[in-house]
């Protein structure tokens, strides 16, 4: 059995009544979409979240955050599904039981799903309530046609765009691009002078986006109620010195060992119990960050 088969591959054409109002709006909604699970309501408010597939561990840790914090204040996160910033943000949104909303430059069947390792994504993005969309045919290929183009599906379906992590050539600014003809709202994460992955956040930033370094700042432009910060406190001395490091940034166990000069045990076992009450995130690779 497919991880997918659960949900049927639907199709709707752009006179249909639940066709997204948002996208029907744009200059060149597609014709045609193909879709698994909850299509977007006429009253839900969506935002996009995108940016490099080979992104740092900040970008990591800041796509899943943010991702996070808006989908618990009632936001409905977009994003492509690719690699890197992408599925964080979904996973973001997953982790409060989120709805979120991935656009694909492929089919919509397994065989076409790309990346392969993100089907066990798409099976959890459904389970939430959430929704896979594409304009292409089941049995359509990616090429590099067909993801440039699905970024304007991204930008039409939402209020604004945040792009986290982007080199000047980038996925992530050509919908950044869409979101600017379609009159939406982009954001961008600033990043360290000498990364090519804040190039391009640098450079929507000095052409009119809105630096972001808070969920915030994102609800106060879009005019949208803020949702009350869950407030993270350590019970015991390891708890809290591990608290403090990943409060200036995401770490790999080795170097939270290093900075709290704690033993290897002894946080290994802090960090297991830590996650299991919520108060830190694995990102993967045994990298770190706090679950506010």
């Amino acid at each position: 059995m497919s991880l997918l088969s659960s949900w049927k591959i639907e199709k709707i054409n752009l006179d249909d009544n639940i066709y997204p109002t948002s996208l029907r709006e744009i200059s060149n909604p597609p014709e045609i979409l193909y879709f698994r699970g909850k299509l977007p309501q006429k009253e839900e408010k969506c935002f996009s979240i995108v940016g490099t597939r080979k992104c740092s561990n900040y970008g990591k840790g800041i796509a899943f955050l943010i991702a996070k914090q808006l989908s618990q204040s009632g936001l409905t996160v977009v994003s492509g599904m690719a690699r890197g910033i992408d599925s964080f943000s979904h996973k973001g949104c997953l982790e409060v039981k989120g709805k979120t909303i991935a656009v694909l430059g492929t089919g919509l069947d397994e065989r076409s799903v790309y990346p392969k390792e993100n089907l066990r994504l798409a099976k959890e993005i459904l389970e939430s309530g959430g929704c896979l969309i594409s304009e292409y045919a089941p049995g359509t290929r990616g090429t590099k046609f067909t993801f440039p183009q699905r970024n304007r599906i991204i930008a039409g379906l939402s209020l604004g765009v945040l792009v986290v992590e982007a080199p000047l050539k980038s996925g992530a600014l050509i919908t950044a691009a869409w979101a600017k003809k379609q009159k939406k709202k982009i954001f961008a994460i600033p990043g360290p002078i000498r990364s090519k992955n804040s190039q391009g956040c640098h450079f929507l930033i000095k052409n009119g986006a809105l630096l972001v370094e808070s969920p915030e700042d994102i609800l106060k432009a879009l005019n949208l109620p803020i949702a009350e910060k869950r407030v993270i406190k350590g019970e015991t001395k390891e708890e809290n010195l591990i608290l403090e490091c990943l409060k200036k940034e995401n770490l790999h166990i080795d170097k939270i060992i290093k900075k709290t000069n704690l033993s290897p045990r002894v946080v290994s076992a802090t960090l297991s119990l830590m996650e299991i009450e919520g108060k830190v995130k694995n990102l993967g690779g045994n990298i770190f960050t706090t679950a506010q």
